[in-house]
């Protein structure tokens, strides 16, 4: 009797094979990785600001280790220019869950003069120093981050497992390959591992994920009427990060955000998507991805995220 004629004896029907969904595949792969980090690392830590690629992360955590809870905290670098609805989200999604948070604050370092004040206002590249103060301070050993290799060129060139030195840096000829989604986490003292469970997902899928699963958002990310001025074609919030300045006159407009972070670099874009099935349309038909149409730190130069993560940036 061949393989073929045992199996069909032993499943007289011939059920077919189950065949998982796109974005089931992707949630199967994200729950993998999480608990495969979670048994190779002693103190991994989730970073999580309140925007949907943090919010998606910690759904998929949860998901991973149900019904225990989370064996890990959260951890946010706040700007101290982050916007109110999103750090609102922040606080009654950890108190909710009763997970654990820790903040480390950019503007605790401007005050004891350990960073200061970009001229542009803009803290997004101040984040790396308490970002990896908090790393040692905790002795963290894995981070795990919402990168998507879709949203600009230094993140496609990640693996899923990224290895930093012993001062946080990024070194690309460092990665490891990672062939049958085997991760090697090996790390020496000192060092430690960046984890991307979205690595293989795109904007638009994390989008259909989020209405697949009713996951609720901030609102910040659905239309809605706001008070915004533009400066170098994107539209910002005024506030006191230094804008609007001389010349730029603030309007309302209807608006929506595809990401969220510091207020002083993070754009609006037009929009009257105001439910998920609006955004998914407005998203598949987007050709600019959304770091590159609504984050002004972005546009600095070619490599202005690569300098930063090779610097500790996230």
């Amino acid at each position: 009797m061949t393989v073929v004629e045992t199996i069909e004896s032993a499943n007289p029907q011939c059920l077919p094979p189950l065949r998982l969904s796109h974005l089931d595949s992707l949630e199967a792969e994200a729950v993998h990785i999480f608990r495969e980090a979670a048994a190779e690392f002693e103190r991994p830590v989730l970073l999580f600001s309140g925007g949907k690629d943090s919010i998606v992360m910690l759904h998929l955590a949860m998901k991973a280790f149900w019904p225990a809870k989370v064996p890990f905290g959260l951890l946010h670098v706040d700007t101290g220019h982050n916007f109110p609805e999103v750090l609102e989200y922040r606080d009654r999604t950890v108190a909710e869950h009763g997970l654990r948070l820790e903040v480390a604050k950019v503007q605790d370092y401007i005050d004891d003069g350990r960073l200061r004040e970009r001229a542009d206002g803009t803290r997004n590249p101040l984040q790396t120093v308490p970002l990896l103060d908090a790393i040692n301070e905790h002795r963290f050993d894995a981070v795990f981050g919402g990168g998507r290799r879709d949203e600009e060129k230094a993140r496609a060139k990640e693996r899923v497992f990224s290895l930093r030195d012993e001062f946080g840096q990024w070194d690309p000829r460092r990665q490891r390959p990672e062939l049958w989604s085997l991760y090697n986490g090996k790390h020496r003292p000192g060092e430690h591992v960046r984890v991307f469970p979205l690595s293989n997902w795109t904007e638009l899928d994390v989008w259909q994920y989020i209405e697949q699963e009713k996951i609720e958002l901030p609102e910040i990310y659905f239309a809605h009427e706001r008070e915004v001025f533009q400066r170098s074609g994107m539209w910002l919030t005024p506030g006191e990060w230094g804008g609007p300045k001389d010349g730029e006159t603030t309007e309302k407009r209807v608006v929506r955000f595809r990401t969220v972070g510091d207020m002083s670099c993070t754009g609006a874009v037009d929009s009257s998507a105001a439910t998920l099935a609006e955004v998914i349309v407005e998203i598949a038909a987007s050709t600019l991805t959304e770091r590159g149409a609504t984050r002004a730190d972005d546009k600095l130069s070619e490599a202005a995220m690569e300098d930063r993560k090779r610097e500790g940036y996230f």
